[in-house]
């Protein structure tokens, strides 16, 4: 009888050792997935969309934080997560400009920062350039 609560209880040790490292596997395993995904998006050329895509105008106002305008284009789908863009822009180190920008969804990370980091890519510009040849 002794032996068999012995045999038992080893059995069930075993068992829950078995599920606690199939479990922290699986949670390892999701983490360098995830890790891989981000660190793809901050360091490689992948588009929301291939082909055309579609245009989607966003309007960046000023002293607007970096998160925001992050959640802004995630919210328009124009890229795939925010928290990547945001390391992305902290990297390379880019300065938004205000401005209401026509971006599409096949554009790369690198594109949408290099289109709202200049004020001459803004509508803006080019309505308030309209504005004035107007008023002449």
């Amino acid at each position: 009888m002794r032996l068999l609560m012995r045999f038992s209880l080893t059995i069930l040790i075993v068992g829950i050792n078995v599920i606690f490292y199939v479990f922290v596997f699986n949670k390892i395993s999701d983490f360098a997935g995830q890790s891989y995904d981000i660190t793809y998006r901050v360091f490689g050329d992948q588009p929301m969309a291939t082909g055309e895509g579609r245009d989607v105008r966003v309007t960046i106002l000023k002293g607007e934080s970096t998160m925001n305008i992050a959640s802004k284009l995630a919210d328009a789908k124009l890229i795939p997560d925010k928290y990547s863009f945001y390391l992305k822009l902290k990297l390379k180190d880019y300065e938004i400009m205000p401005g209401t920008f026509v971006l599409n969804t096949s554009m790369t990370y690198n594109d949408i920062l290099d289109a709202i980091s200049s004020y001459s890519n803004s509508v803006d510009k080019e309505q308030s350039v309209e504005d004035l040849e107007s008023k002449i």
